[in-house]
């Protein structure tokens, strides 16, 4: 059943016959939708993509919540979410809404449910919209495993109708809008035991509630589908619209999110990579970035990844038609390619480091990439996020280079380098093609050819066919990168003059001139990680814009981040932590920082940090350990989904954590090194 459900029915991206999940892979077209009415701010595509948060003051607090609320409309949120967990934080709402009007505030606020159906019925009175998790609201989980008849099923979802159909009716009645929003980490055991922990289950998820909705003709309904694993959140909502038009329901609009993204680059990196992924495909109507930091932080985040499609289409450079897709895009396959030097095959992505404004001079021109040279004992260290090749261009290194680090010179250079074994030719395609008919040598095993769409003749996709050693790099200047570098290499898996695919690995290579800093790192994991997501990538190389030291190695923390959200190469530590809210029930920010300064050298490990037992078990989803909230200054330690410690004293949790680490004998002592 699944297999048929992952199957892409899209063979065609033609103004004729769209692919379903987007309305273009080529061209900037924004999905339509139908319009949700919420308060005086409507919500859908005929209007602008829409920014929210969700405040993480307690409900019960009235001025903090209505301080804190105007603070983040401040910021640029036109939907203020509150945490309404139990009736009595429902029934504060009135008093928050009557505080915010009276201060002369109007933007709609936002219920959200998890556990309690009384408060979501008391808040629809009260509130312009409620959000409830449709695996908690009707469904427990206790993680056990039901092999349901499908009488016992159907049976299930009569009791789902029965709990559900009171709450859809106030909505109806009062005018209130309402977001069904699945997570990944929250699928109930019913859905876990007939679809798995899959796309697939947390779009079924949704529809069960959906369609009961549709039966009363209720439609002022918002969708979402998030997931602290973007790839695994890009394919659900990909699906879910799919399976929209498939069974003939409305188009609803959809809220945007990658769940417990985490703090700093990595949770701006992680956030949009998912949803700048979906943005670049038209999919998408209002964004919540969810970082543990001040929710007024996160609302320039989202307004930057918004910004970005203004006037997208009129900024785009025409990109040829995609008439055959070849990838699945609701399961993660890795793109088929030959082993060349260390690119492609099973090899993890590689990442390159530009040098070519920066001469490589002396030892320390190195460190900024992660490797360093210890005069005492005379040794190359190389840490985590050590590049594995620089790019010289016309200045090759002056010195020997650590055996961990490779050089890519400009072709030029290297055919007058007295190294030619050592270093790698980096070619246009003009000169590569010249190479070819005129015998000039090359490298035995690499050959670096950058190459732009437009580059993609008959004579070299048959130079490149036949080339064991050649690797690309592409590249592109479009405003809508991300596609046409996607459309480049579709043309090698479905190039036009035959059905054979060219299995040559790709390196993807991005600059952003007249970017501001802070942008660099949403706009990099747009365009490199939305075709990471797809498999679509052997290596990454993000192009300095100055001889800057510093630019260098924020660029080389970044392709490592982006690689890391990706799934595509671990290279630390990775922490799912909620961005709090009022439910939490201790000092997030504090305890991520800590729990970060503690463990982040344990390379691959997973760490949840959850605010409370809403985000707990289920909303870290794939992570090895969890540090969850359960009272004040009581933590929870959880293996996996498994609950390990209960009730332990907050000032000695993570030690306590690092000991069950220890158990595991996943534990190793950070190291000191002198430089």
């Amino acid at each position: 059943m699944l297999d048929s459900l992952l199957t892409p029915s899209i063979s065609a991206a033609t103004p004729d016959s769209p692919v379903l999940y987007t309305p273009s892979l080529t061209q900037y077209n924004r999905r339509k939708t139908i319009t949700v009415t919420i308060g005086d701010v409507p919500l859908g595509s005929d209007y602008p993509i829409r920014v929210q948060s969700m405040t993480t003051i307690d409900t019960m607090d009235t001025l903090g919540s209505v301080e804190q609320s105007i603070r983040m409309i401040e910021a640029g949120c036109e939907y203020i979410r509150i945490t309404a967990p139990s009736v009595k934080e429902a029934q504060n709402l009135e008093n928050i809404r009557k505080e915010l009007r009276a201060r002369g505030y109007t933007t709609p606020l936002v219920a959200d449910i998890h556990f309690t159906p009384n408060a979501a019925e008391l808040a629809a009175r009260i509130v312009e919209k409620v959000r409830i998790n449709p695996g908690n609201y009707a469904d427990r989980k206790r993680f056990e495993f039901i092999d349901y008849t499908d009488a016992a099923y159907a049976a299930e979802l009569g009791r789902i109708r029965e709990k559900f159909l009171p709450l859809v009716r106030i909505c109806k009645e009062y005018g209130t809008a309402m977001r069904i929003g699945t997570n990944h980490g929250s699928l109930s055991d019913r859905i876990l035991s007939r679809y798995g922990d899959t796309p697939v289950g947390m779009v079924e998820s949704a529809l069960e509630f959906l369609r009961i909705c549709e039966d009363e003709k209720y439609y002022n309904i918002v969708l979402s589908m998030k997931s602290s694993n973007p790839q695994v959140m890009v394919q659900a909502y990909r699906l879910l619209v799919q399976r929209l038009a498939e069974e003939g329901l409305q188009p609803y609009p959809l809220h945007l999110g990658v769940t417990e993204a985490g703090e700093a680059e990595d949770g701006r990196i992680k956030s949009a990579l998912g949803i700048g992924t979906l943005l670049e495909d038209g999919i998408g109507d209002t964004v919540r970035v969810s970082l543990t930091e001040e929710p007024e932080r996160e609302a320039p985040v989202a307004q930057a990844l918004i910004d970005r499609y203004i006037n997208r289409a009129a900024t785009t450079t025409p990109i040829p038609t995609v008439t055959s897709y070849p990838i699945n895009p609701f399961q993660y396959t890795r793109r088929t390619t030959h082993e060349v030097a260390n690119f492609g095959g099973q090899n993890v992505p590689r990442v390159i480091a530009d040098y070519s404004q920066i001469r490589v001079t002396d030892h320390d021109a190195l460190q900024p990439i992660g490797h360093f040279y210890l005069p005492v004992p005379d040794k190359w260290r190389m840490n985590d996020l050590g590049a594995d090749y620089i790019y010289t261009g016309s200045h090759p290194a002056q010195f020997m280079l650590p055996n961990g680090l490779k050089e890519i010179q400009d072709f030029a250079v290297w055919q007058t380098n007295g190294d030619q074994v050592n270093a790698f030719p980096l070619l246009t395609a003009a000169e590569y093609l010249t190479a070819q008919s005129t015998a000039l040598k090359l490298h035995n095993r690499l050959n670096i050819i950058r190459v732009v769409l437009a580059d993609l003749s008959h004579e070299l996709l048959k130079a490149l066919r036949l080339d064991k050693t050649a690797v690309l790099l592409i590249a592109t200047e479009n405003a809508h990168a991300m596609a046409e570098l996607r459309r480049l290499v579709i043309e090698l898996i479905n190039p036009e003059q035959t059905s054979d695919s060219i299995t040559i690995p790709v390196v993807i290579q991005r600059s952003y001139s007249a970017v501001p800093e802070e942008d660099v790192p949403l706009f990099a994991a747009t365009d490199v990680g939305g075709l990471l997501i797809d498999g679509l990538g052997d290596g990454v190389m993000l192009s300095p814009n100055s001889a800057s030291a510093d630019e260098l190695k924020r660029l080389n923390n970044l392709a490592f981040g982006i690689l890391q959200a990706a799934r595509t190469r671990i290279t630390k530590t990775e922490y799912i932590s909620c961005p709090s809210c009022g439910r939490t029930l201790f000092d997030l920010q504090e305890t991520t920082a800590h729990i970060r300064q503690r463990t982040d050298h344990l390379k691959g490990v997973k760490i949840g940090i959850m605010g409370c037992i809403v985000n707990g078990p289920g909303e870290m989803a794939d992570a090895d350990y969890g540090y969850v909230g359960i009272g004040r200054d009581k933590i929870a330690l959880y293996r996996g989904q498994q609950v390990i410690k209960k009730s332990v004293p907050a000032d000695r949790a993570v030690d306590e954590l690092i000991d069950l680490i220890r158990e595991d004998n996943r534990w190793i002592e950070p190291e000191k090194v002198d430089l």
